[in-house]
């Protein structure tokens, strides 16, 4: 039987231990002073948090023994992972308040080892962190700090968080002092499908695939923060979001992590979202979409256009009126619930507004100058600044998009056109691929034939080039040079591993992670055979034409230039395609502001 190293009954010990000393004050300033020291918090694939320090000399085998005190695990049995990076040795990319993640090896110990918390003597591995802390630079939120005092008098006063009842994970309303609603807090180890999960969604480990395969489990905590940070001066009005690490009993543990054994609520840490609470009046869903301002929809499609957000639904579309009678009122529109954003590859966006009328109204001069001010490289630089453990494959995917929303706009194509180019039809059973993806395949398709023509062009016989007729001819060693053997090798597989333009669908894993699906059939769905393949086994089988992580840094600039090449001609072409009926069809006479 599987050691389970990071169960809460254990961890919790471990941080009544760290936390001895903190007391009851407040710490939601406290950074690390020492010199050459930094604070990490390093989360169990079952969800529990361990904060502790760094010193100048620590490597990832000093922090694996300390984590062995802690927790009884082997440190021969574990892996240290940040984002995309495997800690072997080297702790230097490290920075002050990261997050990372502890996941088990090939384990076969009994549970019923005993556990070996620390005596809290060592100083180095207490936990100085408050019960609820920023994870990231403080001078990036400046409207959370207040918020955060805020929750935090409410805790020592006894006003406790109330769960949320709604919805697929785990979340909670923090409160005031006045029992007022003033944060949304989703921790990462009760997503869908989490070990956490309260209601019945399990299945996986933090870091498999989830409820969108190209979105981990426990990652979408920090994509909501992604969200927030893209939206430039508030644009899209996405509510000031951070990620924290925040103690408390109201948090759900469920009886598979802690062991099936009978324990009483005491305080757990955890690394979650925090999201300031928005008053509202209704969603999307409730209220007449024709009401909704054009400004609003087209700010909120710019941003989920740049996300590639795989989940802009009517429910994340808060409505709150601001005043007026009957056709008069005006509205607020507020886009909340951006998990499911910054995929790894490019799968099948959702867009619900890509319908409304208000989507096919052409931008603002505004919104083409915002549009055009838009730098998807400093973007991505800012995002690896503030969130250091976002995949490569987000930041391309951002990188991508941007582009892709730059030179539509700048073309004259309207929100509902680009929305249309990213977004997957259905032809019968088959799923084909976005005008998007197909522009990727094509500007790869050409990357790869200059490469192996440039090759050519130094000295290879043409006939030998890459023939897949061809396949059966032997070479001698030393007729092919070596580069060119890895390269052709590299294209090849490419080629064989990449999806074909149609190709079949399950209709059935692509619909049962549903709201309407009963808890106990997810969580029978979710547990088969996933623990026996690798999260990166099953990413690479989910449903995707173009796959951008897997070009090196001068492959990417390539397809990049290549892929602007194709954009003009694409536009050009659809625009012509759609100047008679269709245009005619979304600016009928029921498109009335």
């Amino acid at each position: 039987m599987s050691q389970n190293f990071g169960s809460p009954v254990q961890t919790q010990m471990v941080v009544s231990v760290l936390n001895s000393h903190c007391g009851i004050e407040y710490h939601g300033d406290l950074r690390t002073k020492s010199t050459g020291t930094r604070r990490v918090f390093v989360q169990t694939d079952n969800g529990c948090v361990l904060g502790m320090e760094l010193n100048r000399n620590d490597n990832a085998r000093t922090v694996k023994r300390r984590l062995q005190l802690a927790l009884n695990v082997p440190t021969d049995e574990s892996s240290l992972t940040f984002g995309d990076l495997t800690l072997n040795n080297d702790l230097s990319a490290i920075r002050n308040d990261s997050p990372l993640l502890l996941t088990r090896n090939a384990m076969h110990r009994s549970s019923s080892t005993p556990c070996l918390s620390p005596t809290g003597k060592d100083q180095q591995q207490r936990d100085q962190s408050g019960p609820i802390e920023i994870l990231g630079s403080l001078s990036c939120f400046p409207r959370t700090n207040e918020l955060i005092k805020d929750i935090f008098k409410a805790i020592k006063n006894g006003v406790d968080p109330i769960p949320i009842h709604s919805g697929l994970g785990g979340a909670y309303f923090f409160r005031n002092c006045k029992g007022d609603n003033i944060a949304i807090v989703k921790p990462t180890d009760e997503e869908p499908f989490a070990p956490n999960n309260p209601k019945g969604f399990l299945g996986k480990a933090l870091g498999q695939p989830g409820l969108k395969r190209s979105v981990r489990v426990g990652e979408t905590g920090f994509r909501e923060v992604a969200a927030y940070l893209l939206d430039y001066n508030n644009f899209a009005n996405v509510p000031p979001t951070v990620l924290v690490k925040v103690t408390h009993s109201i948090f759900n543990l469920n009886d598979a992590v802690v062991g099936n054994k009978l324990h009483k609520r005491e305080k757990v840490s955890k690394i979650a979202s925090l999201q300031q609470f928005m008053p509202h009046d209704f969603d999307a869903g409730d209220y007449g979409t024709l009401r909704f301002p054009v400004a609003a929809i087209h700010r909120i499609g710019i941003l989920d256009i740049r996300i590639f957000n795989t989940d802009r639904h009517a429910g994340n579309l808060l409505v709150r009126k601001l005043g007026g009678v009957g056709r008069f009122s005006q509205v607020e529109l507020i886009p909340i619930d951006h998990g499911l954003c910054l995929p790894e590859c490019l799968e099948d966006p959702y867009f619900e507004w890509i319908h409304w009328p208000q989507a096919s109204i052409p931008f603002s001069e505004d919104e083409l100058e915002y549009i055009k001010n838009l730098d998807p490289l400093h973007d991505s630089e800012m995002l690896r600044t503030e969130l250091p453990m976002i995949r490569e494959g987000c930041l391309r995917v951002l990188v991508l998009c941007t582009i892709f929303l730059k030179e539509a706009a700048a073309f004259g194509l309207c929100l509902s056109e680009i929305g249309e180019m990213m977004s997957r039809e259905f032809s019968s059973k088959e799923e084909e691929p976005s005008e998007l993806e197909a522009l990727c395949l094509e500007a790869r398709r050409i990357m790869i034939d200059r490469e192996l023509s440039y090759f050519d062009g130094n000295g290879r016989e043409e006939q030998c080039l890459f023939d897949l007729d061809c396949e059966d001819a032997e070479f001698e060693s030393g007729d092919i040079p070596s580069e060119l053997e890895t390269l052709e090798e590299e294209q090849w597989n490419w080629i064989q591993t990449t999806p074909k333009v149609s190709q079949p669908v399950n209709i059935h894993e692509r619909s049962w992670p549903h709201l309407d699906a009963k808890p106990e059939e997810s969580q029978l769905m979710g547990s088969i055979s996933e623990s026996i393949r690798s999260a990166d086994e099953k990413l690479s089988n989910c449903q995707c034409f173009v796959k951008l992580v897997d070009m090196k840094e001068g492959e990417w600039s390539v397809f990049l230039e290549q892929f602007k090449e194709l954009l003009h001609p694409a536009f050009t072409k659809r625009r012509c395609s759609t100047i008679g009926w269709r245009q005619r069809q979304r600016l009928g006479t029921s498109c009335k502001f």
